[in-house]
């Protein structure tokens, strides 16, 4: 039977990741520097001529992914914090592994959005020294920059067995998560000119389902470490992934209520353009990925699956929720696409005025995107090589 980690370390020997480990990193940091040169190349000929994004449809797949990652950081967050920040102790074992994801996570969004933006130095430079505060979008990089900065002292304290310390770190990186995360849901939900965002029901939705991206990545990628290596994975770790399984599928049932009524909100006496964005939703060019990802794979079937196994099968709920996070990512583009789709003043019946607009990912897009992703992992597989699997004794 194969070891513990704590017997290795007890017999004073190095854990050392696997070979597979090593080669995956160097793979993801090839996909990364893919990414990066189509990025570059981006600046050099131009956004228009390398993304598929247009005057009508200016945020696409890469503001999507950076949704994405920014959502599944703040999740890490919230969802690890109940252990290691509010005294859950059966949750103390993923606090390391979590943080360092999250950090990994809103590096990647952050990456995916530099090559979005055609000046993101500038960005850096004039959020201080010409802040806007009236601006949702000032306060999500203001917000986010303090989150990160948070996560990171957080990370430190861990490494360095300050816990009590770490605590406090983490509860002020918990705070600036969900003040930026709440703002970035303002940010889509106070646009007037997007019914299909327009709305409180936005910063709401997006902490809930930040908890529910944050707990399918803490059960995938604690799993994943653990099989990519070949460690046995330990009583309290599999205690803690069972855990997070419920909270997970707590999230998942909040979701799916949250998702209803979505739904309804938009059916119910045919709001203009929500109505419309709606029905291309469950009944239009969107319905494969709202029916087939979002509610099939994205909730039913984890949600069924831990049930079934009552939380308990670590590997089934591993899966599930790899599964999970291939179609929140799918959410994800659902949501920042579609909502721009509907032309504003389609109403009023304008002469060449096409009922949608049309806005396809490019493959330089894609190339990118699959660069955020690799430097996503790269980053958590060298994280299992430098921090030998994150072993933290609590």
């Amino acid at each position: 039977m194969a070891e513990t980690r704590e017997a290795v370390i007890g017999r004073e020997l190095v854990i050392i990741p696997s070979k597979t480990n090593i080669w995956l990193a160097l793979l993801f940091g090839l996909l990364f520097a893919v990414g990066t040169a189509v990025g570059i190349y981006s600046f050099i000929a131009g956004h228009e001529h390398v993304y598929g994004i247009t005057r009508e449809v200016p945020w696409g797949i890469l503001i999507s992914t950076y949704v994405f990652f920014v959502v599944t950081s703040t999740g890490l967050c919230l969802t690890s914090s109940i252990g290691h920040v509010f005294g859950l102790e059966s949750l103390m074992p993923i606090a390391s592994r979590s943080v360092f994801l999250a950090i990994a996570t809103i590096i990647a969004g952050f990456a995916v959005i530099a090559f979005e933006l055609e000046n993101p130095w500038r960005m850096a430079i004039y959020n201080i020294i010409s802040p806007n505060p009236t601006s949702n979008i000032w306060w999500m990089g203001t917000l986010y920059g303090a989150y990160l900065f948070f996560m990171l002292v957080e990370f430190a304290l861990l490494k360095l067995g300050h816990h009590r310390k770490a605590g406090l770190a983490g509860l002020m990186g918990v705070i600036a998560g969900v003040a930026a995360h709440s703002n970035l849901g303002a940010v889509f939900g106070l646009v007037n000119a997007k019914e299909f965002w327009h709305g409180p029901y936005m910063p709401i939705y997006f902490i809930a389902s930040a908890m529910m991206s944050g707990g399918a990545a803490i059960i995938f990628f604690t799993w994943l470490a653990y099989k990519v290596n070949g460690w046995q994975m330990e009583p309290k770790m599999e205690k803690a992934l069972q855990v997070t399984g419920k909270i997970y599928a707590l999230l998942l049932a909040i979701v799916m209520f949250f998702t209803t009524w979505k739904i309804l909100a938009g059916l119910a006496g045919h709001p203009p353009g929500k109505y419309e964005a709606t029905m291309a939703l469950i009944a239009g060019p969107f319905a494969f990925n709202f029916w087939f990802f979002e509610v099939g794979l994205g909730l039913v079937l984890p949600f069924i699956v831990i049930l079934a196994v009552k939380a308990r099968n670590i590997p089934a709920m591993a899966i599930v929720s790899g599964v999970a996070l291939l179609a929140i990512f799918v959410m994800r583009y659902d949501l920042v696409v579609l909502g721009q789709l509907i032309p504003h003043y389609h109403g009023l019946q304008i002469v060449d005025m096409p009922h949608f607009y049309s806005y396809s990912p490019t493959f330089l897009e894609w190339l990118v995107v699959l660069g955020g992703f690799g430097l996503f992992g790269m980053l958590f597989f060298m994280g299992e090589r430098i921090f030998k699997g994150h072993l933290d004794e609590h």
